[in-house]
């Protein structure tokens, strides 16, 4: 099954070149073998930590060139040279240089929180599905709370899928102070569309982290942090209860492909007309940390 998204940039439609494709397809694929996969794979957290281990190994350097080149990942953009990075995984959750995500200016304007591939919900009341039609997202299930899932019923919901390629720091969308985070451990199966369209409750099974924004423009916002395969772990840079500036990172991903869902209250952000225009036709749309998400 092949993947499309529009860039932002360029405003055309991409084929999205997926890293471990031939593997995806073949733990989603519906039958005996690919569920005794999933059960190892992605229920069974040592694999992701071994995983993980192996990739902060020094043997993992000779991996960083070939993906560079065979995804085109602009080596010019990092604050620290290729040559400097001691594993994949050090290459993996690289900084940039400050000027290489501009923020997009203004109080009322929301940003992109990381480089990833998004899909917008204006309004969840309104929503007749999340990410495949006929699939509902148990948001109870997802926030860990029913007093929860009532207050962002009818909110708004953007979608960020992180690919292995991205830039995979996540940052604070607008001024704000975020609370404590709180964890809630499972699973950890991918999140690319290969799997979601099988089963949308991914999103409310796998390993995650939630933390309440609270921004005098925008509300509370819940910024969510979902793992995936081979993500076994999720960073958090900021101090809770500090308050932080549009653009402050907030905290990194290691290695793998991963997620955030950010939820906002209902009637409090206006999301930008490119990115409900292409997820109403069922298209994410790749963009870049900085650029805006809405306004209010």
């Amino acid at each position: 099954m092949d993947i499309y998204y529009i860039d932002r940039e360029t405003q055309k439609r991409v084929k999205e070149k997926v890293y471990g494709k031939n593997f995806l397809e073949l733990l989603y694929k519906g039958n005996p073998l690919s569920y005794m996969l999933r059960a190892i794979v992605c229920r069974i957290p040592w694999f992701s930590v071994l995983y993980g281990w192996l990739q902060k190994r020094s043997a993992s350097r000779k991996k960083i060139l070939p993906f560079i080149e065979a995804y085109g990942v602009d080596t010019a953009e990092f604050f620290d040279t290729v040559e400097s990075f001691a594993s994949f995984n050090d290459f993996f959750i690289r900084r940039l240089k400050p000027d290489a995500r501009p923020i997009t200016p203004g109080d009322e304007v929301a940003i992109l929180p990381a480089d990833g591939r998004y899909r917008v919900i204006p309004s969840l009341k309104e929503a007749d599905h999340i990410v495949v039609k006929g699939q509902h997202l148990k948001l109870g299930e997802l926030f860990g709370c029913g007093e929860l899932a009532k207050t962002y019923a009818e909110g708004a919901l953007a979608i960020a899928r992180l690919a292995p390629v991205d830039y995979h720091r996540f940052h604070f969308p607008f001024d704000c102070i975020p609370e404590a985070s709180r964890l809630i451990n499972g699973p950890l199966f991918s999140v690319n569309p290969i799997a979601l369209r099988k089963n949308i409750d991914i999103l409310s099974e796998n390993k995650r982290v939630i933390t309440p924004l609270e921004s005098k423009v925008f509300g509370r916002v819940l910024f969510i942090e979902v793992g995936a395969t081979n993500v076994g772990s999720i960073h958090q840079s900021f101090t809770a209860g500090k308050p932080n500036a549009k653009g402050d990172e907030k905290g990194y991903f290691s290695f793998g492909g991963s997620c955030l869902l950010l939820f906002f209250e209902p009637g409090r952000i206006l999301f930008e007309p490119d990115l409900v225009e292409a997820s109403a036709g069922g298209l994410e749309v790749l963009g870049k940390m900085g650029q805006p998400l809405g306004k209010r």
